[in-house]
Protein backbone atom coordinates (compact mmCIF):
# COMPACT_ATOMS: atom_id res chain seq x y z
CA UNK A 1 0.00 0.00 0.00
CA UNK A 2 1.46 3.93 -1.01
CA UNK A 3 1.98 6.77 1.47
CA UNK A 4 -1.56 8.49 -0.65
CA UNK A 5 -3.51 5.22 -0.83
CA UNK A 6 -3.26 4.67 3.12
CA UNK A 7 -4.04 8.17 3.39
CA UNK A 8 -7.08 7.45 1.75
CA UNK A 9 -7.96 4.47 3.24
CA UNK A 10 -7.37 6.26 6.62
CA UNK A 11 -9.58 8.93 6.55
CA UNK A 12 -12.54 6.68 5.04
CA UNK A 13 -12.24 4.34 8.02
CA UNK A 14 -12.15 7.93 10.17
CA UNK A 15 -15.52 8.59 8.82
CA UNK A 16 -17.45 5.60 9.21
CA UNK A 17 -17.55 4.92 5.54
CA UNK A 18 -17.67 1.61 3.94
CA UNK A 19 -15.43 0.92 0.36
CA UNK A 20 -18.53 0.69 -1.88
CA UNK A 21 -19.97 4.00 0.23
CA UNK A 22 -16.90 6.15 -0.75
CA UNK A 23 -16.98 4.15 -4.27
CA UNK A 24 -20.69 5.78 -4.35
CA UNK A 25 -19.47 9.41 -3.92
CA UNK A 26 -16.28 9.07 -6.29
CA UNK A 27 -18.30 8.21 -9.04
CA UNK A 28 -16.55 4.32 -9.31
CA UNK A 29 -16.97 0.87 -8.78
CA UNK A 30 -15.69 -0.70 -5.03
CA UNK A 31 -12.88 -3.04 -6.70
CA UNK A 32 -11.52 0.69 -7.88
CA UNK A 33 -11.87 2.23 -4.55
CA UNK A 34 -9.63 -0.98 -3.62
CA UNK A 35 -7.00 -0.92 -5.78
CA UNK A 36 -6.86 3.60 -4.95
CA UNK A 37 -6.28 2.57 -1.46
CA UNK A 38 -3.88 -0.32 -2.19
CA UNK A 39 -1.68 1.83 -4.85
CA UNK A 40 -2.23 -0.30 -7.62
CA UNK A 41 -4.50 2.38 -9.40
CA UNK A 42 -3.11 5.83 -9.64
CA UNK A 43 -5.24 9.50 -9.35
CA UNK A 44 -4.69 12.00 -11.35
CA UNK A 45 -5.61 15.76 -10.20
CA UNK A 46 -8.41 16.22 -11.19
CA UNK A 47 -9.47 12.99 -8.80
CA UNK A 48 -7.31 14.55 -6.15
CA UNK A 49 -10.01 17.00 -5.64
CA UNK A 50 -13.02 15.58 -5.85
CA UNK A 51 -11.56 13.14 -2.83
CA UNK A 52 -10.65 16.11 -0.90
CA UNK A 53 -14.11 17.24 -0.95
CA UNK A 54 -15.64 14.12 -0.47
CA UNK A 55 -12.98 14.04 2.81
CA UNK A 56 -13.95 17.45 3.31
CA UNK A 57 -10.54 18.81 3.50
CA UNK A 58 -7.74 20.52 1.44
CA UNK A 59 -5.98 19.37 -1.33
CA UNK A 60 -2.88 19.79 0.37
CA UNK A 61 -4.30 17.91 3.52
CA UNK A 62 -5.24 15.14 1.17
CA UNK A 63 -1.36 14.91 0.40
CA UNK A 64 -0.01 16.16 3.00
CA UNK A 65 1.66 12.39 3.85
CA UNK A 66 3.91 13.22 6.74
CA UNK A 67 1.14 14.41 8.81
CA UNK A 68 -1.47 11.60 10.21
CA UNK A 69 -5.01 12.37 9.33
CA UNK A 70 -7.06 13.82 12.40
CA UNK A 71 -10.74 14.48 13.16
CA UNK A 72 -10.35 17.45 14.99
CA UNK A 73 -13.47 18.01 17.34
CA UNK A 74 -14.43 21.74 18.09
CA UNK A 75 -14.19 22.24 21.81
CA UNK A 76 -15.29 26.51 21.42
CA UNK A 77 -16.61 29.05 19.46
CA UNK A 78 -14.06 29.92 17.37
CA UNK A 79 -14.11 30.04 13.32
CA UNK A 80 -11.58 27.97 12.03
CA UNK A 81 -9.97 28.22 8.75
CA UNK A 82 -9.39 25.44 6.62
CA UNK A 83 -6.68 22.70 7.89
CA UNK A 84 -5.61 19.52 6.40
CA UNK A 85 -7.82 18.00 9.30
CA UNK A 86 -11.71 16.78 9.02
CA UNK A 87 -13.39 19.67 10.91
CA UNK A 88 -16.58 18.42 13.20
CA UNK A 89 -18.37 21.29 15.23
CA UNK A 90 -19.51 19.92 18.77
CA UNK A 91 -20.91 22.21 21.28
CA UNK A 92 -18.87 21.92 24.72
CA UNK A 93 -20.97 21.60 26.48
CA UNK A 94 -21.89 18.33 24.98
CA UNK A 95 -18.49 16.52 24.88
CA UNK A 96 -18.16 15.94 28.57
CA UNK A 97 -22.10 15.00 27.75
CA UNK A 98 -21.08 12.72 25.11
CA UNK A 99 -18.29 10.97 27.36
CA UNK A 100 -20.58 10.38 30.69
CA UNK A 101 -23.88 8.94 27.99
CA UNK A 102 -20.91 6.75 26.37
CA UNK A 103 -19.99 5.89 30.18
CA UNK A 104 -23.44 5.18 30.99
CA UNK A 105 -24.23 3.21 27.94
CA UNK A 106 -21.28 0.45 28.59
CA UNK A 107 -21.86 0.25 32.56
CA UNK A 108 -25.43 -0.70 31.38
CA UNK A 109 -24.85 -3.49 28.79
CA UNK A 110 -21.35 -3.12 27.57
CA UNK A 111 -20.43 -6.31 28.61
CA UNK A 112 -23.43 -8.22 26.73
CA UNK A 113 -21.71 -10.30 24.02
CA UNK A 114 -23.88 -8.57 21.48
CA UNK A 115 -22.70 -5.08 22.58
CA UNK A 116 -19.78 -4.18 19.99
CA UNK A 117 -19.47 -0.85 18.06
CA UNK A 118 -22.15 -1.09 15.48
CA UNK A 119 -24.63 -1.39 17.77
CA UNK A 120 -22.93 1.01 19.73
CA UNK A 121 -23.89 3.06 17.13
CA UNK A 122 -27.35 2.30 16.78
CA UNK A 123 -28.53 2.69 20.49
CA UNK A 124 -26.12 6.52 20.70
CA UNK A 125 -28.37 7.13 17.69
CA UNK A 126 -31.69 6.41 19.22
CA UNK A 127 -30.45 7.92 22.77
CA UNK A 128 -30.16 11.37 20.43
CA UNK A 129 -32.94 11.34 18.40
CA UNK A 130 -35.81 10.37 20.55
CA UNK A 131 -34.27 12.68 23.31
CA UNK A 132 -34.54 15.45 20.52
CA UNK A 133 -37.94 14.47 19.33
CA UNK A 134 -39.26 14.44 23.24
CA UNK A 135 -37.81 17.51 24.12
CA UNK A 136 -36.84 19.88 21.32
CA UNK A 137 -33.15 20.03 22.60
CA UNK A 138 -30.02 17.54 21.92
CA UNK A 139 -28.87 15.79 24.49
CA UNK A 140 -25.50 14.62 23.16
CA UNK A 141 -26.21 16.26 19.59
CA UNK A 142 -23.79 14.58 17.70
CA UNK A 143 -23.63 13.89 13.80
CA UNK A 144 -24.63 11.27 12.20
CA UNK A 145 -24.19 10.53 9.12
CA UNK A 146 -26.08 7.66 6.71
CA UNK A 147 -24.35 4.65 5.12
CA UNK A 148 -25.50 1.49 4.58
CA UNK A 149 -25.08 -0.23 7.93
CA UNK A 150 -27.23 2.63 9.44
CA UNK A 151 -26.66 6.09 11.17
CA UNK A 152 -22.84 6.43 12.43
CA UNK A 153 -21.89 9.37 14.93
CA UNK A 154 -19.12 10.99 12.99
CA UNK A 155 -17.41 12.26 16.45
CA UNK A 156 -16.86 8.67 18.07
CA UNK A 157 -14.00 7.41 16.84
CA UNK A 158 -12.38 11.03 18.48
CA UNK A 159 -14.33 10.79 21.78
CA UNK A 160 -13.06 7.06 22.40
CA UNK A 161 -9.95 7.78 21.47
CA UNK A 162 -9.63 10.55 24.38
CA UNK A 163 -11.18 8.08 26.82
CA UNK A 164 -9.05 5.50 26.19
CA UNK A 165 -5.85 8.03 26.84
CA UNK A 166 -7.57 8.93 29.70
CA UNK A 167 -7.72 5.23 30.92
CA UNK A 168 -11.37 5.61 31.05
CA UNK A 169 -12.29 2.87 28.92
CA UNK A 170 -10.72 -0.05 26.94
CA UNK A 171 -11.20 -1.08 23.38
CA UNK A 172 -11.28 -5.09 23.09
CA UNK A 173 -11.02 -7.00 19.77
CA UNK A 174 -13.34 -9.65 20.03
CA UNK A 175 -15.81 -12.24 17.98
CA UNK A 176 -19.43 -12.08 18.04
CA UNK A 177 -20.12 -15.72 16.93
CA UNK A 178 -17.82 -15.73 13.96
CA UNK A 179 -17.89 -12.43 13.35
CA UNK A 180 -14.95 -10.08 14.58
CA UNK A 181 -16.33 -7.38 16.58
CA UNK A 182 -14.47 -4.37 18.58
CA UNK A 183 -15.90 -4.12 22.16
CA UNK A 184 -15.53 -1.09 24.76
CA UNK A 185 -15.17 -1.88 28.55
CA UNK A 186 -15.71 1.02 31.08
CA UNK A 187 -12.94 1.44 33.67
CA UNK A 188 -15.09 3.99 35.48
CA UNK A 189 -18.51 4.69 36.26
CA UNK A 190 -20.25 7.86 35.00
CA UNK A 191 -20.66 10.93 36.58
CA UNK A 192 -24.34 10.67 37.10
CA UNK A 193 -24.40 14.83 38.12
CA UNK A 194 -23.74 15.49 34.36
CA UNK A 195 -27.14 13.83 33.13
CA UNK A 196 -30.46 14.85 34.00
CA UNK A 197 -32.85 12.61 35.11
CA UNK A 198 -35.25 13.06 31.72
CA UNK A 199 -32.05 12.46 29.79
CA UNK A 200 -31.25 8.91 31.77
CA UNK A 201 -34.86 8.21 31.29
CA UNK A 202 -34.57 7.94 27.47
CA UNK A 203 -31.26 6.43 27.87
CA UNK A 204 -32.47 3.96 29.98
CA UNK A 205 -35.66 3.60 27.37
CA UNK A 206 -33.14 2.87 24.64
CA UNK A 207 -31.43 0.42 26.14
CA UNK A 208 -34.41 -1.30 27.25
CA UNK A 209 -35.88 -1.68 23.55
CA UNK A 210 -32.67 -2.27 21.64
CA UNK A 211 -29.76 -3.48 23.72
CA UNK A 212 -30.61 -6.93 23.23
CA UNK A 213 -30.38 -6.83 19.46
CA UNK A 214 -27.56 -7.88 17.32
CA UNK A 215 -25.54 -5.55 14.93
CA UNK A 216 -27.56 -6.26 12.05
CA UNK A 217 -31.08 -6.47 13.45
CA UNK A 218 -30.31 -3.22 15.19
CA UNK A 219 -29.07 -1.78 11.89
CA UNK A 220 -32.06 -3.16 9.74
CA UNK A 221 -33.95 -1.71 12.41
CA UNK A 222 -32.54 1.93 11.87
CA UNK A 223 -33.10 1.60 8.13
CA UNK A 224 -36.83 2.24 9.00
CA UNK A 225 -37.11 5.18 11.10
CA UNK A 226 -37.96 8.10 9.17
CA UNK A 227 -34.37 10.44 9.36
CA UNK A 228 -32.28 7.77 8.00
CA UNK A 229 -35.23 7.41 5.31
CA UNK A 230 -35.47 10.33 4.25
CA UNK A 231 -31.76 11.13 4.45
CA UNK A 232 -29.16 10.77 1.11
CA UNK A 233 -26.32 8.32 1.41
CA UNK A 234 -23.47 9.69 2.98
CA UNK A 235 -25.41 12.72 4.15
CA UNK A 236 -26.11 14.37 7.77
CA UNK A 237 -29.23 12.98 9.29
CA UNK A 238 -31.02 16.30 10.17
CA UNK A 239 -32.52 16.30 13.39
CA UNK A 240 -35.58 17.79 12.55
CA UNK A 241 -37.01 15.28 10.20
CA UNK A 242 -37.31 13.30 13.65
CA UNK A 243 -40.91 15.11 14.01
CA UNK A 244 -41.76 13.36 11.18
CA UNK A 245 -41.58 9.93 12.57
CA UNK A 246 -43.71 6.68 12.81
CA UNK A 247 -45.23 4.41 14.58
CA UNK A 248 -43.13 2.49 16.43
CA UNK A 249 -40.43 4.94 16.51
CA UNK A 250 -42.03 8.13 17.59
CA UNK A 251 -41.62 8.22 21.33
CA UNK A 252 -43.77 11.37 21.95
CA UNK A 253 -47.70 12.53 21.92
CA UNK A 254 -48.02 15.35 20.20
CA UNK A 255 -50.22 16.79 22.15
CA UNK A 256 -48.01 16.57 25.13
CA UNK A 257 -46.47 20.49 25.55
CA UNK A 258 -42.61 20.94 26.50
CA UNK A 259 -42.04 22.33 29.66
Amino acid sequence: MDALGSRIKKLREQLGISQQDLADKFGVSRPTISQIESGARKICAEELKKLADIFNISVDGLLNLEKPPLVFVRENKETYKAKPEIRINVPQKNLEKFKEVFLYVLNKVGSKPNIGETVIYKLLYFIDFDYYEKYEEQLIGATYLKNRYGPTPIEFAKIVENLIKAKEIIKVKDKYFTYPQTKYLPLRNPDLTKLKASEIAIIDNVLNRLSDKNAKEVSDYSHNDVPWLTTQEGKTIEYESVFYRTTPYSVREYNEHIL
